[in-house]
Parts: C-alpha cells; sequence; structure tokens
C-alpha cells in the first residue's frame, strides 16, 4: 500500500495548510515561506497567487512531511558530547531550503515507498550539513544563514569533527533505512561532490575557465548528491528503472538550481548584496556569458576585483548585456530535459509536483 506522503488534493486552498507557529526552529524556509506568504531569502523568494498545481500547494501539501523530518533531523544531530550536539544544532537551527529531503520525499511517494521516509529524507540533507561545516572552514566563510559560521563560534577542529559526524551518521542511516543500492550510491555522491569542492579550489579566480569545466564542477558539487535525493526512496524500494529516472531528474534539475543561484546573485531584493561572487571574482555562468558579451571584462576582473562603490554599476552592466538571461536559458534547458526523465514514471500526484518543483526552480528568478 502507498505510503500517504501528503493529502493527494490539489485543491488551491488545501485544508492541509500549516500553522506557521508549529514549524520547528530552523526549517525550510521554502515551505515556510509560501505558508506565510512572506519574503524570504533565496529559494523562498515572493510567489503570486497561483492556479491549480503551483507550487504554493505542493509545498502546503508536503509541510507536514518536511515538518516530521526536520524533527527528526534535528534528532539525529544530538550527541553525548556536547560540542558536536552544539554544532550540529547550530546548523540544523538556522534553517535553510530543504530541497533535498523535499525531492526525497516526492521521489519515495511516486515509488510507494513504505519504509522509514523521515530517516530516509534526512540522509541527504546530513550530507548537505556537514559538506557546508567542512566549505566553511576551507573557504574560510564569516557567515551561513546570516549567522556567523559554525567555525567561528565553535572552532575550526570542532566544526570539521561534527561535520564528519554528519557524514557518518547519514551513511548509517542510508543503509538503515535504504539498503545496499542506498548507501552505494551515496558513495559515489560524496566522492562526486569531494571531487566538485577540490575542482573549485583549483580553479578560483580563474577567469578562463571555460562553460564545461563550469558545468562539470556544478554536477559533482551541487547536483549528484540532489540526485541521490530524489532517487533515494526507489533505491530503498528496490525500483532500479525509477531510481534511474529519478536520478536524471534530480540531476538535471541540480545543475538547474545552481545555475538559478548563480543568477540570483545579481539580483535585487534577495536580501543579499547584489553581486557578491562578482566580488569575490567566482566564475559562475553568469559571469562566463559576461565575459563573452562585454568586451574588455575579463581583463579588468583579471587586473583587480571590483571595489564596493563600483559594484552597482557592473552588475547592472551584466545585466545589461542579456548575460542572466542565458545563463537561465541553460537551466531551463536542463530543467526540460529532467521533466522528460519523469515521463518513465507512474503518474499521479507525486510526480506532478516533481515537475512542478523542478520548474519553479528557476522560474523563482524571472
Amino acid at each position: 500500500m502507498k505510503r500517504p506522503v501528503a493529502e493527494d488534493s490539489m485543491d488551491p486552498e488545501p485544508r492541509s495548510a500549516v500553522d506557521p507557529g508549529t514549524l520547528p526552529p530552523g526549517g525550510s524556509t521554502l515551505v515556510a515561506a509560501v505558508v506565510r506568504r512572506t519574503e524570504p531569502e533565496g529559494l523562498a523568494g515572493p510567489l503570486p497567487r497561483v492556479a491549480i498545481g503551483g507550487p504554493e500547494v505542493v509545498f502546503a501539501r508536503i509541510a507536514p512531511t518536511i515538518r516530521e523530518g526536520e524533527a527528526r533531523l534535528r534528532a539525529l544531530v544530538g550527541s553525548d558530547v556536547d560540542v558536536v550536539e552544539a554544532v550540529g544544532r547550530y546548523l540544523v537551527d538556522a534553517g535553510g531550503k530543504r530541497l533535498r529531503p523535499m525531492l526525497t520525499v516526492l521521489g519515495a511517494g511516486v515509488v510507494g515507498f513504505c519504509g522509514d521516509l523521515s530517516g530516509l529524507m534526512c540522509v541527504g540533507e546530513l550530507i548537505h550539513l556537514g559538506s557546508l561545516l567542512h566549505d566553511d572552514v576551507v573557504d574560510g566563510a564569516e557567515l551561513r544563514r546570516n549567522r556567523p559560521a559554525a567555525h567561528i563560534v565553535y572552532g575550526n577542529a570542532a566544526t570539521i569533527l561534527t561535520g564528519d559526524f554528519c557524514l557518518a551518521r547519514a551513511v548509517l542511516l542510508a543503509a538503515e533505512a535504504g539498503g545496499h543500492r542506498a548507501v552505494t550510491e551515496l558513495a559515489r555522491a560524496v566522492t562526486a561532490m569531494a571531487e566538485g569542492e577540490v575542482l573549485q579550489l583549483q580553479r578560483a579566480g580563474n577567469l578562463h575557465t571555460t562553460l564545461e569545466h563550469y558545468l562539470e564542477m556544478v554536477d559533482k558539487k551541487s547536483a549528484a548528491l540532489i540526485a541521490w535525493s530524489a532517487a533515494a526512496g526507489a533505491y530503498a524500494a528496490g525500483d532500479d528503472a525509477a531510481a534511474d529516472a529519478l536520478a536524471r531528474f534530480g540531476r538535471g534539475v541540480g545543475v538547474a538550481f545552481q545555475i538559478t543561484d548563480d543568477v540570483l546573485d545579481y539580483a535585487e531584493g534577495t536580501g543579499k548584496l547584489a553581486g557578491a561572487d562578482l566580488r569575490e571574482r567566482k566564475l559562475t555562468l553568469p559571469l562566463v556569458h559576461a565575459m563573452l558579451r562585454i568586451p574588455g571584462l575579463r581583463a579588468r576582473l583579471e587586473a583587480r576585483a571590483p571595489t564596493p562603490a563600483e559594484l552597482p554599476a557592473l552588475v547592472a552592466e551584466i545585466r545589461a548585456s542579456g548575460a542572466l538571461e542565458a545563463a537561465l536559458n541553460e537551466a531551463r534547458a536542463r530543467v526540460k530535459a529532467a521533466l522528460a526523465s519523469l515521463n518513465a514514471l507512474p503518474p499521479g500526484p507525486d510526480r506532478d509536483s516533481l515537475a512542478i518543483l523542478g520548474s519553479y526552480l528557476v522560474d523563482r528568478a524571472t
């Protein structure tokens, strides 16, 4: 019997709408934003009223399950070692988009997974949290989700080791809730993530990096774990054909998600300084396209980073060049291919919700 992931009604005002007061500390900024009708940061940008089957309905539909997983996630970073628990909960309670758990919920619904869903949906998020703890130390980041990064508060050693704790706990949980293929594919995803991080370090400041190199890095660093998260329920259910289709969907959506985040770096009204990546001369797809369109831009950036006073004019120049639309077209192409992968799956509200969510990840930037 199919596990009732959430109500199957796609009514525009579903009865299962979430009371914001019941949301746990942290939690999905995406779901909370839609429920509260606010204008939060990042993925949860302001949304208009939508027709039946729009993103508002999807988020409200899965919010109870996401809330259950959020409580499980907070418990999973608990430890007898006080500092480990403090670091883990410091990051969990800061919230986040929770895209990976959402994809796991919907992918599991497609195949009728009847096992430990709240555990399975935490695996990808634990890997993600562990990687964030490690990345912030490597990058020397001072802020994470508008708070001091964990290593600023707790030190590098405790932060790195808590990241290891999150990774190990995720592997154990994948074995318990997902089985052999889930663990095997998770190991491949984490391997790709590590390679992607090293590629990013190697290519930092190299403004001659090609589009192919950028997409390779994004595929490894971001899309591999998103692909695993989408397919996790099918791995656990032993449905290899569905797992392959969901992984293809997740990989395409994962690349599009990162491209769109890079585009949003140039947007106003996100709660972040427009052009933060540009200020660091971080090579992203919008910048790749901008350097192809704006004569002399590569040489200017190679000579020096833009000053805070110069940044607004440079951001405006890049916006006017058509670079952002070119990057979004690449993201749309990735989503289109990802949506085609869903045709191999049985129709139903969960498959429809995956399609809506995949499209929204790009639409949020337009």
